[in-house]
């Protein structure tokens, strides 16, 4: 996404100390709150991100980024609800006129501190935890981690070549019939 120009460095400067407090902190407050509860809210947040980013909203045309103080506090509580920086990144982004191509390249970049936070917040919100499996710090598994960060390694590239061939329009409805669908698969496993 950086050489193609579109990473909003100063975005990324601006929300990531926000990120880092909200994700470590929402991290040990997951530990904290029952799972269903966690599962419905999440289904619930994904299906109505999705329905926002189908609508075809148009903020208004002098709608811009809040300042630094903003930019941290929305930081904040992406982290907090720690769904994925994506998920909310990249709606507020376009909100405030970001276009859309640079809020998911700038989305991608605050990936690194929401994961670094985030893996902290439920290292330290797991551990010494009863029954983990081997190879854990508190609630991260690190096969599991390994697996995870191969696999985005390998599959990053692929998703920038694809996100910057389609048009603005076609990957926000594509974004958004994936987090339909994600939502769909988490109401499956409730059942």
């Amino acid at each position: 996404h950086s050489a193609r120009g579109a990473v909003r460095w100063e975005i990324v400067r601006d929300i990531t100390p926000g990120i880092l407090v909200g994700t470590f902190g929402g991290g040990l407050l997951a530990t904290r709150l029952p799972t269903l509860f966690l599962k419905v809210f999440f289904l619930c947040f994904l299906l109505c991100v999705a329905a926002q980013m189908l609508s075809n909203y148009r903020p208004p045309a002098g709608r811009d980024l809040p300042g630094k103080a903003g930019m941290a506090g929305v930081g904040g509580f992406i982290g907090l609800v720690g769904i994925g920086g994506g998920t909310l990144s990249v709606p507020f982004m376009s909100f405030c006129n970001v276009p859309l191509h640079h809020a998911v390249g700038t989305s991608a970049a605050i990936g690194f501190p929401i994961a670094v936070a985030g893996a902290l917040g439920y290292i330290a919100g797991g551990w010494g935890g009863p029954d983990l499996p081997a190879m854990s710090l508190g609630f991260v598994h690190l096969w599991a981690l390994l697996g995870i960060a191969v696999a985005s390694f390998c599959t990053a590239p692929l998703g920038v070549r694809l996100s910057h061939a389609l048009p603005a329009n076609r990957l926000k409805k594509g974004f958004a019939c994936f987090l339909i669908v994600v939502a769909l698969r988490m109401a499956w496993g409730l059942m």
